[in-house]
């Protein structure tokens, strides 16, 4: 018997490629696409660490309905969100707020503390008669029709137009109004203007937008020129500051006591902020309705806006899903709100309060990273966990056109994470089978022939696929080549191993054949996972050996004289028309049979 030291048996492993489905390749701490049988080509790199799941109880959401009435762009939109704010308000007089801001302003940290705008001090909320702190009219009362007294109702009187503030503070600050829009630091006075400071520009922003809103019919208008009458000002500086400084839950939480009963029982109004509630409609309705904002995500926008990329892992063992980093592109220039939203078994560390997220300023293309992946909470076992991420722009403006603004269509991240038992390669179809003979049928001396053997994936619970190698080849001498599945075998399914055999010498053929499995490496944990051992035979005959008695000699001369036909044109083997000594010449010299 030849072995493989004597170089009789040429080994070569052919098409040894184990790319399968469309998930991650998990390799020297990178992760690249793939894509070969699945349907859905994933991508994406997992990040460092997990996903950093934000609390989104919604404490401070508006109630079902309450804008319901609102539509359309513009001075529609305008019209209807004042209503909004208009219906069912309770007006609540100047004086009520001497013992209402401990509701409203409280400090979150310091039971009986209120917060003052401009510096967030944080001070006793009792009223002693403004000393400790006063009432800021943040539409001054002097830019606004009627004088002030603590019986004062409606806008003098609205808390959503009032805050606790320093006295010597609200002196500095008089009537002035505020800018400029690329101002920041601390709050203070801007020449003939006066900053809010970075913590409440965004907060200053909306109180400005809803007294112009709710309080159109009294005269107040947001003007970009140095205001007049019951002008306020700068249009254009508060809404830089409405995309540059988000309502946080301070501002949240306040304009929700403001409208609660139940968290305020005696100076509630029924009545809410929508820029505060709704942030993306201040575009249109304070500049005009063609904002730009594009987001996508991926490789890039379709027609329409929208965009999509779909990221997936699949690991064997105990592995916390990993989270995905994605970057979230704004095109255009003009300032947009947006949402982030998780459905199914998808998580990401964006929040989500009051039906926003998070915002892009005004100014030139942008991007940030969105983290993602699946929470891990909901892994419990071998299975596929999968759900998405949906990014919503929340303007509301249409006038630009298909893809921008109130038109721009929804970016969706798609997550996926299939937790796997390791692969069982077999032998045999329905058990784990690591060794199998073979009897394979007669082989012709010099013919090549192929012998093909099926390898299966067991398909039990949530197997990876297998991959197997060629590791041994050893037996009869003669030119051998093994031609491996051109993938990682389906779990369920089958791919045949290839033995292709030239045999060089008659008799009985004896092959070992030696293959290594492993899980598919295009997964996270994958291992080697044994051997599988087969053992080919076959018998192997020479053509020329005319009596089977296993030697070519001059007996079996005698022997092809016998069944060659004097009649039969194909025993004329030298081609010369005649059946004589010149065709046993030729069998002779073909054959290179030698005399015995």
């Amino acid at each position: 018997m030849a072995g493989v030291g004597r170089g009789e048996i040429m080994k070569t492993q052919k098409s040894f490629a184990c790319v399968i489905g469309a998930c991650l390749v998990w390799a020297a701490g990178s992760v690249h696409a793939q894509s070969a049988l699945a349907a859905i080509a994933c991508d994406g790199t997992p990040a460092a660490g997990t996903v950093n799941v934000p609390d989104d109880a919604d404490l401070w959401a508006a109630p079902a309905g309450y804008y319901s009435g609102v539509s359309g762009t513009g001075s529609k939109l305008k019209q209807t969100l004042g209503a909004a704010m208009t219906n069912g308000h309770i007006q609540r007089s100047y004086g009520d707020f001497r013992y209402a801001s401990p509701f409203f302003d409280a400090d979150p940290n310091v039971p009986g503390r209120i917060l003052l705008v401009y510096n967030r001090s944080s001070v006793s909320g009792n009223w002693d008669s403004g000393s400790t702190w006063n009432r800021e009219h943040v539409w001054p009362q002097s830019r606004q029709p009627g004088s002030v007294s603590n019986s004062s109702r409606g806008h003098l009187g609205d808390p959503h137009a009032l805050r606790p503030a320093n006295p010597s503070i609200n002196s500095s600050r008089g009537n002035k109004p505020f800018g400029f829009g690329n101002t920041t630091g601390n709050f203070g006075s801007q020449g003939s203007y006066y900053f809010p400071g970075d913590r409440d520009k965004g907060d200053i922003a909306r109180s400005l937008f809803y007294s112009a809103t709710r309080y159109a019919s009294s005269g107040l208008v947001l003007t970009n020129n140095f205001p007049s009458g019951n002008q306020m000002g700068s249009l254009d500086a508060a809404m830089e500051w409405h995309f540059l400084d988000t309502p946080d839950e301070f501002e949240r939480r306040r304009n929700h006591v403001i409208y609660s009963q139940a968290d305020n029982p005696s100076y509630y109004t029924r009545n809410r902020n929508a820029f505060v509630d709704m942030p993306g409609a201040a575009w249109s309705v304070y500049v005009d309705d063609l904002n730009d904002s594009r987001l996508w995500v991926g490789s890039g926008p379709a027609s329409d806006g929208s965009s999509s990329v779909d990221l997936c892992v699949r690991a064997i063992g105990e592995f916390t899903p990993p989270a995905f980093d994605v970057t979230l592109n704004r095109d255009g220039v003009d300032g947009v709100y947006y949402a982030v939203s998780s459905s199914g078994d998808a998580v990401s560390d964006q929040p989500l309060h009051n039906g926003f997220t998070g915002a892009f300023p005004i100014g030139n293309a942008s991007s940030r990273t969105i983290r993602v992946g699946i929470d891990p909470s909901v892994v419990d076992g071998p299975g596929i966990y999968s759900g998405s991420v949906t990014v919503d722009n929340l303007d509301m403006t249409t006038g630009f056109g298909a893809g921008r603004g109130g038109n721009d269509g929804d970016d969706v991240i798609g997550v996926s994470f299939e937790s796997l038992t390791p692969s069982l390669a077999s032998l045999a179809p329905e058990a784990q089978v690591t060794t199998l003979d073979v009897d394979a049928d007669l082989l012709t001396l010099g013919d090549t022939a192929e012998i093909e053997i099926p390898i299966y994936a067991l398909d039990a619970g949530f197997p990876a696929a297998p991959v197997v190698s060629l590791v041994g080849l050893a037996g009869s001498s003669g030119i051998v080549d093994v031609v491996l599945p051109s993938t990682a075998i389906l779990p369920g399914g089958s791919a045949n191993l290839v033995v292709e055999v030239t045999p060089n010498e008659a008799g009985p053929l004896v092959i070992f054949v030696t293959l290594g499995t492993a899980d598919d490496p295009t997964i996270m944990g994958a291992m080697d996972r044994g051997t599988l051992a087969l053992t080919i035979t076959a018998p192997v005959r020479d053509t020329r050996d005319l009596n089977g008695d296993g030697t070519v000699d001059a007996v079996d001369l005698a022997t092809l004289l016998e069944i060659l036909d004097v009649n039969d044109p194909f025993s004329d083997l030298s081609g010369d028309g005649a059946f004589d000594v010149f065709d046993v010449l030729a069998y002779l010299a073909q054959e290179g049979v030698q005399g015995g």
